[in-house]
């Protein structure tokens, strides 16, 4: 699904230099170079505070315990996508409740936003899901109206620009509160291990999140609230800050591929390719279709045996899974979600795909087109 090994050929020279860097110095932690790539990324990305931390789900739960919720508050999330979003609202002891999405562009369906709401809820937690923003528009104005945080999971979108309707623009993951991002190797942005970030352009709650990711610390040995230990070590930002330049880059071979998935794809009634949003820029951290009238795991088998890896995410909606059933739902609930884990299939999207594997990886997805 990803070539991170050719990836790393063509700029073997720079991380393994960045890498040579941080052993000299031997600041493993909080060292210099985690210094650099905060404000290189803030740069990228246009935003006043990042804060760089061991992981995504870190990330989400960081930014959901400055926002000072207090257990049974509700937090809206959809239920198609990966658990880290809904697991850290039940581990902070706030109620998940879990919305369907659309059908189209995967992404949380602000109309299901809407009926969810009640005077329990106090944050949206909107996904971009692989690699395009939601309709951030509507939701901003939607938590406006209700007096709601928004804390954006950017952890599969970093680069993916939105578009308002004034023509404002902005990256993903910076537009509400808070947004949190993943640097899992597989990602656009990938670091060699664990590793994520949290955006915001709110000073205050930049300050409490610090506090809260280093212990609850401030000042050394003071510690004013109950916080976790969660930091990028010096070796992962290093080798963010050489992938962070080549990010665009990144971005735009992704783009080639899909584009040649799209056209191989196009007009097949079995196949349905990913929607693009008009007002969001994708960067394809998957390229998902939609199957209708294949057998999946036929077509999994097929291409295994060619040896082309094709994943499901997300086989499962979370509003199904044991560990978040509950009486709130009922059966026939989220339609669309369920539908999607039915037929979703993500073929192989990574930087380093060259047109002949693009056209062998077609050709083989195609060979049970009228099956």
């Amino acid at each position: 699904m990803v070539d991170l090994k050719s990836q790393y050929q063509k700029i073997k020279e720079e991380i393994n230099a960045g890498i040579q860097e941080v052993l000299d110095s031997t600041a493993f932690v909080k060292g210099r170079k985690v210094g650099i790539f905060q404000k290189n990324l803030e740069n990228y990305l246009n935003v006043k505070h990042v804060i760089p931390v061991g992981n995504g789900t870190d990330a989400l739960q960081i930014a959901l315990m400055a926002l000072g919720l207090k257990p049974g508050d509700e937090v809206i999330t959809p239920t198609f996508t990966f658990v880290a979003t809904a697991e850290v609202v039940a581990l902070l002891g706030l109620t998940p409740v879990l919305v369907d999405v659309d059908f189209d562009t995967f992404n949380i369906s602000v109309e299901s936003v809407k009926k969810a709401i009640t005077p329990k809820t106090k944050a949206i937690v909107p996904v971009h899901l692989f690699g395009q923003n939601a309709d951030m528009e509507e939701l901003m104005q939607l938590a406006k109206q209700h007096n709601l945080y928004v804390v954006e999971d950017a952890c599969q979108s970093i680069g993916s620009v939105y578009t308002f309707s004034n023509g404002q623009k902005a990256q993903s993951g910076c537009m509400g509160d808070i947004g949190c991002t993943s640097f899992f190797p597989s990602k656009n942005l990938g670091c060699y291990g664990d590793g994520g970030a949290i955006f915001t352009n709110n000073d205050e709650l930049a300050k409490k999140m610090r506090v809260i990711a280093n212990h609850g610390m401030d000042v050394r040995y003071y510690h004013d609230v109950v916080g976790v230990n969660s930091r990028l070590d010096s070796i992962q930002a290093a080798v963010l800050d050489v992938k962070l330049k080549y990010l665009d880059d990144y971005i735009k071979a992704r783009r080639h591929a899909a584009d040649y998935y799209d056209k191989a794809f196009a007009g097949n009634p079995k196949i349905t390719i990913p929607a693009r949003s008009p007002e969001s820029t994708h960067v394809f951290h998957q390229y998902t279709v939609k199957l209708n009238g294949i057998d999946r795991n036929d077509l999994q088998k097929v291409l295994a045996q060619k040896g082309i890896p094709a994943m499901i995410y997300y086989p499962v909606p979370l509003h199904l899974q044991k560990a978040y059933k509950t009486d709130r739902y009922k059966s026939g609930d989220f339609p669309v979600a369920v539908q999607l884990c039915e037929c979703v299939l993500s073929l192989p999207m990574h930087t380093e795909l060259e047109e002949e594997q693009l056209e062998f990886i077609t050709e083989c997805t195609l060979i049970l087109k009228n099956a």
